[in-house]
């Protein structure tokens, strides 16, 4: 098989809705394409993987649906293939004969789903529909990431990069900024943000930079937490407390451990994972999220719109809470494409069962587009900056 790649910009538009069926078993795909049909779904049949790459070639589709065990080129393979075409679809592997060997290699290839044949119609329905959001969620967000105009962080002097990390880590404290509620006029929560003396570090991005350098992710993770939770124990008893976790944090045994502050208080706990760093690391980050939920833990997605596009982080976590980065939401009012992107990703959340939480909203005008767009809960220096525990919102005064 000669391998085709192609750009993002290359491909083909998508078309809502399109379910490519790839079955060598003629009678499997009649089935599955009446099933799909019914429900409202374009489908096309592919017999095969070197059919299904040259369809996919010519047009783009919501959802693939394959089976592994086909002649001349089995599902795992055509999924290889696909991603060489387009890193967003997802891609269901169904088989007759399912092995724990063929299903990790899909995983990590990045198949969103493995199902067992035969695999009842409601089961089927429910999968495809999951992926065809997944599907427009990843498509959004990059969107949004041709808004967002990313640049990098420095991390700071390399010469005294321990020796200041040591000093930021001992002079860090914690300040909280209220997430709004707005309908409902009152604090829904506070993000804990780290702030540091250190003047060769001089915000949290560099102290981040620093601790990615020098591997102390971890010591950075426990010392934002350990902090963050002391001082959350004397917060109003209504509120939230969301803590932004870096990736390698999910790694660190003593996020689980039900001895330490913030796990005793998992209940009034959001963990914010942000997508501006890839969750690839993490093999087992479905168990270790279910190990975090059990504890109490809720989950958010931090950043959206301005990290990683793709399936990945959402099809992992499933968030509760969504939050809207403010690269998104700045000057909100002055375009058509933000307001419209916005107003599609709350609505797709909203689908989904997720709160959404608009950042960085510093103008009256871009807390009305937001508000109008259905997010209903809000953050930014609007309503208050960051202080120390725990700052009235504007509104509460």
């Amino acid at each position: 098989m000669t391998e085709v790649t192609r750009r993002d910009s290359e491909r083909p538009p998508t078309r809502e809705k399109s379910v490519l069926v790839v079955d060598d078993d003629p009678a499997v795909a009649r089935t599955m394409r009446r099933v799909l049909e019914a429900s409202g779904y374009t489908v096309s049949v592919a017999g095969g993987g070197q059919a299904a790459v040259e369809a996919i070639t010519k047009a783009g589709f919501d959802v693939v649906i394959s089976d592994i065990q086909m002649p001349g080129m089995t599902g795992v393979e055509l999924l290889r293939a696909i991603r060489a075409l387009d890193l967003d679809v997802p891609v269901i592997l169904m088989t007759g004969v399912p092995t724990v060997e063929t299903a990790i290699e899909a995983v990590n290839l990045g198949a969103l789903q493995y199902l067992s044949k035969p695999t009842p119609n409601e089961a089927l329905l429910k999968a495809v529909e999951r992926a065809s959001r997944l599907h427009r969620m990843a498509q959004m967000k990059r969107d949004a990431l041709k808004l967002a105009g990313e640049t990098g962080t420095q991390a700071g002097d390399r010469a005294g990069l321990q020796a200041a990390f040591e000093r930021a880590l001992d002079s860090m404290t914690i300040v909280f900024q209220p997430i709004v509620d707005i309908n409902a006029r009152r604090v829904f929560g506070y993000e804990a943000l780290m702030r540091s003396a250190e003047e060769s570090l001089p915000n949290p991005g560099a102290v981040l930079g620093a601790a990615e350098r020098l591997d102390r992710l971890d010591d950075l993770g426990r010392r934002v937490r350990g902090i963050a939770a002391k001082a959350f124990e004397k917060a109003p008893d209504d509120a939230l407390l969301f803590v932004n976790l870096h990736t390698r944090d999910l790694l660190d045994p003593l996020l689980y451990d039900p001895a330490m502050l913030l796990t005793r208080m998992a209940s009034r706990v959001v963990l914010e994972v942000t997508e501006r760093s890839t969750i690839d690391d993490v093999k087992d980050i479905q168990i270790r999220v279910t190990a975090l939920r059990r504890l109490g833990f809720r989950i958010a997605i931090d950043d959206l719109g301005a990290g990683y596009a793709g399936l990945s982080s959402f099809a992992a976590l499933e968030p509760e809470i969504v939050k809207l980065d403010m690269s998104l939401v700045r000057d909100v009012h002055k375009s058509e494409i933000r307001q419209r992107l916005i107003g599609s990703l709350t609505a797709l959340c909203k689908e989904m069962n997720m709160r959404v939480v608009a950042e960085g909203v510093e103008r009256t005008e871009e807390s009305e587009i937001v508000r109008n767009a259905g997010c209903d809960l809000i953050q930014g220096y609007l309503y208050a900056r960051p202080g120390a525990p725990f700052p009235v919102p504007s509104m509460l005064h």
